[in-house]
């Protein structure tokens, strides 16, 4: 298999050159934490989940591995925020399920593209291989995955389903199954492909199937 991307550079704040003695400004210790967090995404990239340590991430990203355990509690913590920085990149923009009042599937078909963006991205495709192949020997990466990715994601739109406005219009199916149908309708059969194969991302073509999974659920739950 052909060697995988690195993952995308997190985008970091930017500071005045000049620094002062003393503490850190908050905007410097942002950007030395969002060092930290690439540097361990490339790592666990180039190496695997397992066969890298805290030391040989602090020692790269010149911090104590001490910093690492406060700030994130140890390797798996590191290991969500990877996650979270990596999933907000892409949804930051989007405005909140618990607000937005625009049309049903005008909300999901946003949801859908900016989901589709995220899963087709190298560096999440390379992770997500990365948890399948190391799951089974090291159940707190698993744990991990699930719990800063998936569960996140149903749950956003869990909330979405179990508004009174949003319910009215739909089935009696309970928002939890919801969630889930319409996560299946939407990367079902096409996660598998980005796993298995590497896809060139074509926005017309993307939107059109997004569009088309989006009615296929929607066909099937509204009243």
């Amino acid at each position: 298999m052909p060697d995988e991307p690195s993952p995308e550079p997190i985008e970091r704040l930017q500071c005045p050159i000049t620094r002062t003695a003393g503490r850190p400004r908050a905007c410097d210790a942002e950007a030395r934490m969002q060092e930290l967090v690439t540097t361990a995404a490339n790592l666990f990239l180039e190496k695997g989940y397992s066969k890298v340590s805290l030391e040989q991430i602090a020692r790269k990203a010149h911090v104590a591995v001490r910093t690492i355990y406060v700030k994130f509690g140890g390797k798996a913590g590191l290991f969500r925020e990877i996650l979270k920085s990596g999933r907000e990149s892409y949804f930051a923009t989007m405005e909140n399920l618990e607000t937005n009042v625009r049309p049903i599937r005008e909300v999901l078909i946003d949801f859908g593209m900016r989901m589709n963006q995220l899963m087709a991205a190298p560096a999440a495709t390379s992770l997500h291989r990365m948890v399948i192949a190391e799951a089974d020997t090291d159940p707190e990466l698993a744990e991990a995955f699930f719990e800063a990715g998936p569960r996140q994601t149903r749950e956003a739109l869990r909330v979405f389903f179990a508004r009174p406005d949003v319910r009215a219009q739909l089935c009696d199916m309970p928002p939890e199954q919801l969630a889930i149908h319409l996560l299946n309708c939407l990367m079902g059969d096409q996660l598998k492909r980005y796993l298995f194969k590497a896809q060139a991302s074509n926005l017309e073509q993307d939107l059109m199937l997004v569009e088309q999974r989006v009615d296929l659920f929607l066909h099937g739950v509204m009243r």
